[in-house]
């Protein structure tokens, strides 16, 4: 059924680029953040109300209150992969469409994946912070040693889209490649990749990558104990979601030394940090960038705006989640 005989009122709620704007306002009232302030859940209610369509990002929290605020709602359109922030039983209840950005982001995430794996496994930040801090003196022989990358064996938890992204670079540097997932890899053998259990890929791996959705069942997948099963040179990445990891545990497991490092794009109910992570010299940190080229967060945010305009035309959305 097409919405064109009126403007659909769509709430987009973070500052986005001028461009996608410029597709969306001929089409649609807006009510857009365009100064890009916090928006609390209470503000986003009370705009939502009259709304038919949202347009929201990985950290606006879609649940049963504001779907409740917003009885006319029919369109949730997010500017993610991930979808753990929008309660989608809810939204499939009430006949509420849900979209995605899905391919559009992997290479650059891929990337960002190899940015700190080699940054936590030769200790670049950690090395940058001493010689900025004026302690370089001399050069010596045991200065920073680092993990070695050629040759390793890169453990990949989640092999999709993403994983495989990372698993094709891996190859160039020799590296020997186990994954777990749910199901075997349909490009298992492209990949040249082992399927393994969790244990075994845990025991084995000298770089340990997550790649993998946040639900409730992978809350706290790799925790205390998890941690203790990994090789004490081992390095542990996560360019997933935060919840996947056990933040505490992990800093106390970075400062104990059980594992050599961490690189870490994502936290635990970010952008608040565990306070202990930030005492770790032995961990790379960035805020939740892992997309974050012009080429790909453009991309993202012009399929969202295209998933409404499909949507106000009454066509296939592109990419439905359900």
């Amino acid at each position: 059924m097409s919405h064109s005989e009126s403007k659909a009122r769509v709430v987009v709620t973070r500052r986005n680029f001028p461009e996608v704007i410029a597709e969306l306002e001929p089409v649609f009232s807006l009510d857009h953040n365009a100064d890009d302030t916090l928006w609390s859940p209470a503000e986003l209610r009370a705009r939502a109300a009259n709304a038919q369509a949202l347009y929201v990002v990985a950290s606006d929290k879609v649940d049963g209150a504001l779907l409740d605020a917003a009885p006319g709602l029919k369109m949730v359109a997010t500017g993610s992969v991930g979808t753990n922030h929008i309660d989608l039983e809810a939204c499939r209840a009430r006949g509420i469409a849900v979209t995605n950005t899905p391919d559009v982001l992997s290479e650059a995430t891929a990337d960002m994946a190899w940015t700190l794996l080699m940054a936590a496994a030769r200790r670049v930040t950690e090395s940058e912070r001493w010689l900025r801090a004026g302690l370089w003196q001399r050069w010596a022989w045991d200065q920073f040693l680092g993990q070695d990358v050629f040759g390793s064996t890169l453990g990949i938890i989640g092999m999709g889209r993403i994983g495989s992204a990372i698993a094709r670079r891996a190859r160039g540097f020799g590296m020997q490649i186990v994954y777990t997932n749910r199901s075997p890899a349909a490009n298992e053998l492209e990949l040249g990749a082992s399927r393994v259990e969790l244990s075994e890929l845990l025991r084995s791996a000298d770089y340990v990558m997550l790649v993998l959705p946040y639900s409730p069942a992978s809350h706290h997948l790799i925790g205390a104990a998890e941690l203790a099963t990994m090789k004490s040179s081992a390095v542990l990445i996560n360019i997933a979601r935060g919840g996947i990891v056990d933040d505490v545990a992990l800093a106390l497991a970075l400062k104990k030394g059980q594992i050599a490092a961490a690189g870490l794009d994502v936290y635990e109910g970010e952008p608040a940090l565990h306070l202990g992570l930030l005492e770790c010299d032995n961990i790379v940190m960035t805020p939740h960038i892992g997309s974050a080229t012009r080429s790909s967060r453009v991309g993202m945010a012009m399929l969202a705006a295209q998933n409404l305009l499909a949507w106000q035309r009454g066509e296939a959305l592109l990419t439905p989640v359900h």
